[in-house]
């Protein structure tokens, strides 16, 4: 992660709140590649936290919470439910697609300021602003992309598929997603919200025992 920044990204990341999706371009995808992405799509599990030990997820939880509680688009939710729905989709997503849910906060908190109905000037929608060419790509015209868990299952397959074309490259991986590939902004600004916002690790102790 040497290529980010963290001078200015910080202050963009306070700023930061509307819809900030680029324009993911649409390409062309390889016959095995779109038929594992449409198998991720299609998948309608329940969400569910997924850690190996409970007493870590519920930590991880609470902290989570408490954070997004801090947000003004959670100033009504009082008692937590939506935060906790919210989280619990995030982790599960992320983890199914092999990412850091913490990362997957920081996009979502750059994307759209956790506005699930959230509109970019292209097109883009939802809480982690999923372009509706991916639909006819890997999906189907009847899917909401304002749903909640459909926009989380399109956003985290999406960038699972950039970081493999980019051989894990978070930083090149970022830029497809937003639509400026080689550009420093995005990425810097998502790496910053992540790290200022939702950086975290079991408190010590013997919790992760337990």
């Amino acid at each position: 992660m040497r290529r980010y920044i963290s001078g200015v990204c910080l202050l963009a990341v306070l700023l930061a709140g509307g819809a900030q999706a680029g324009a993911q371009r649409e390409e062309a995808l390889a016959d095995t590649v779109r038929t594992a992405m449409q198998r991720s799509i299609s998948d309608r599990i329940e969400p569910k936290l997924v850690f190996d030990n409970p007493a870590v997820g519920e930590a991880w939880i609470a902290e989570m919470s408490e954070r997004l509680g801090r947000l003004p688009r959670f100033k009504d939710d009082t008692d937590g439910f939506l935060r906790r729905k919210l989280l619990t989709a995030i982790q599960y997503e992320a983890t199914r697609a092999g990412l850091d849910p913490q990362l997957v906060l920081g996009l979502i908190h750059v994307e759209s300021g956790f506005n699930r109905y959230a509109v970019s000037v292209v097109g883009a929608r939802g809480l982690m602003q999923v372009m509706p060419f991916w639909q006819r790509a890997i999906g189907t015209p009847d899917q909401n992309l304002f749903d909640l868990n459909t926009n989380l299952r399109y956003g985290c397959t999406i960038l699972r598929h950039y970081l493999d074309i980019e051989k894990g490259d978070l930083f090149r991986a970022l830029g497809r997603y937003n639509g400026s590939l080689g550009k420093a902004e995005y990425p810097n600004l998502v790496y910053g919200a992540w790290k200022r916002h939702f950086d975290w690790a079991p408190p010590p102790g013997n919790l992760a025992q337990r």
